[in-house]
């Protein structure tokens, strides 16, 4: 018998072909603005490239925090250009930081494609679960170690194919960050619970904003009729 319990259920698994097309929330993004990166490692005189940005959901939320926005992806979603990051030719240092939520099959290779890019840093947002691997240490961690591993004391809710507001999950998601000039072993530190201060309406796709505004409209003796039918 299939287990449906939530923690499975919640759990995010995709086909090997798959362009794993899960947008992340704002909120989240700017979590890691507002509390991982030093202010003065961001602002208007300052780049970062998204290299996988499908609908722009991450590159817009970036648009807030630095002055030049790069943005492209492999699929064409309609937003930033279209290229695959991992054979496309790129600059060294040629931008101040790549942030990203990359494809979890194509993270270390987008992390390992990512560091000689940045002159400050690179961060890329994984499921908690990315740092367990002892094939990933040995690739990744060993030679080149982050600076920061911060893991959500939220979860961070991602649907396939668009951000909703309602939705919720089983997995935990971290910021993984790597800054030019640091030394010493890796810093854990926690993403506090900064949800509802960072999250707007305007996040939302407009479908979930008219659904909203439906609900929360007065609609007279309709609403009570609703209600005893629901009861």
């Amino acid at each position: 018998m299939q287990n449906k319990s939530h923690a499975v259920m919640s759990q995010r698994a995709e086909a090997r072909d798959s362009l794993d097309d899960f947008p992340t929330p704002p909120w989240a993004t700017r979590a890691l603005l507002e509390h991982i990166i030093e202010r003065k490692t961001r602002g208007a005189g300052l780049s970062v490239l998204e290299p996988a940005c499908g609908r722009g959901y991450m590159a817009r939320t970036l648009g807030e925090y630095f002055g030049e926005v790069h943005a492209s992806d492999l699929h064409p979603y309609g937003y930033g250009g279209c290229a695959d990051f991992l054979t496309a030719q790129h600059v060294e240092n040629s931008v101040d930081w790549v942030i990203t939520n990359p494809p979890f099959r194509h993270a270390e290779e987008f992390i390992q494609r990512s560091l000689p890019l940045a002159r400050r840093g690179v961060a890329m947002l994984v499921r908690t679960v990315f740092i367990e691997s002892v094939g990933r240490f040995q690739r990744v961690f060993q030679s080149t170690p982050p600076s920061r591993f911060a893991q959500f004391s939220e979860r961070v809710p991602m649907v396939k194919g668009r951000v909703d507001k309602k939705a919720s999950t089983a997995t935990g998601y971290a910021w993984i960050v790597w800054e030019r000039g640091h030394s010493g072993p890796p810093q854990l530190t926690w993403v506090p619970p900064c949800r509802k201060s960072l999250e707007r309406i305007e996040d939302y796709d407009p479908e979930f904003l008219s659904v909203e505004a439906a609900k929360e409209a007065p609609t007279g003796q309709s609403d009570l009729f609703s209600q005893v039918a629901a009861e």
